[in-house]
């Protein structure tokens, strides 16, 4: 039988090893050559922040595209490194997708910033080399495996709970291992990240994955990293992880059309919303 959240959070050791483990039953692959495919994609995720980070280019519908570089190169009040570092990745790489860049779909495109935000700001606020995310992405892949087998990580099915609660919950879970965490830890910290996301709507302005997206995906980031710390402090879900998924896709099947990725609702449906929309789609036309 498949792994499930509530099998990783029962097991000793790290939760990746036993998805690894299923990984290699499932496709005959061996397990260097999955951990090279998960070396290229990181590679590309770093590309994807590198290049968001430095560029202020404006994205396709013009609504987004200096976020991500305004953030990381403005004074921080805060003086919270790591806070600022996990956004403003996050958000380049979603601001690098809004420009048709290469980036890595973890597990969508409108929910790309998540995983790297969280799991390579957190790598690099620590200074912690690359060769250690490797596992950790074997984990996030693994939770989105698992979600995906109640519900189509889709906005279009779910809502943005599914594509964003989902990043969230495999960023939580990758980030707990990378400091240490058992699997337990993971699991929990998966199902407190997704938990927080319930009833998330998908309204994207025009119908661009741009306006809420980038932004959300920041605040989504450090949402995981808040989710990661409360399971390594010993704070577990009260209600069980496999559950919380299946909660999850219920209420992905109650939402209405209108907050499912048609652009009819939510955000989308405001005065500024509809009138974004059709200068986007008017330039669109023109071109």
């Amino acid at each position: 039988m498949p792994l499930t959240l509530n099998d990783l959070a029962a097991l000793p050791g790290r939760a990746s090893e036993a998805l690894l483990r299923e990984e290699v039953e499932e496709t005959g692959l061996a397990p260097e050559t999955i951990l090279d495919k998960l070396r290229e994609r990181l590679g590309i995720m770093r590309d994807s922040i590198r290049r968001g980070l430095a560029s202020d280019a404006p994205s396709v519908a013009g609504m987004v595209g200096k976020n991500a570089k305004t953030l990381w190169e403005a004074p921080d009040p805060l003086r919270d490194p790591l806070l600022k570092r996990v956004q403003a990745y996050a958000m380049a790489v979603n601001e690098e997708n809004a420009r048709m860049g290469r980036i890595v779909a973890a597990p969508t495109a409108g929910s790309a910033g998540t995983l790297p935000g969280a799991l390579l700001g957190v790598a690099d606020h620590l200074g912690i080399p690359d060769e250690d995310l490797l596992m950790p992405m074997v984990l996030a892949a693994g939770v989105a495996k698992i979600i995906n087998r109640q519900i189509y990580i889709a906005g279009a099915s779910g809502g943005c709970q599914a594509e964003i609660g989902s990043s969230a919950a495999m960023a939580a879970a990758a980030v707990t291992e990378l400091l240490g965490g058992s699997a337990e830890a993971s699991a929990h910290a998966a199902a407190l990240a997704l938990q927080n996301t319930l009833g998330l709507v998908c309204d994207p302005v025009g119908g661009f994955v741009e306006v809420p997206c980038v932004m959300r995906n920041g605040f989504y980031a450090v949402h995981a990293v808040s989710a990661a710390s409360m399971a390594l402090a010993g704070i577990r879900s009260v209600i069980p992880p496999d559950e919380v998924i299946l909660a999850m896709a219920g209420i992905g099947r109650l939402l209405p059309l209108e907050l499912k990725e048609t652009g009819l609702g939510g955000l989308a449906d405001t005065p500024t919303g509809r009138r974004l929309a059709a200068q986007a789609l008017g330039e669109a036309s023109e071109d």
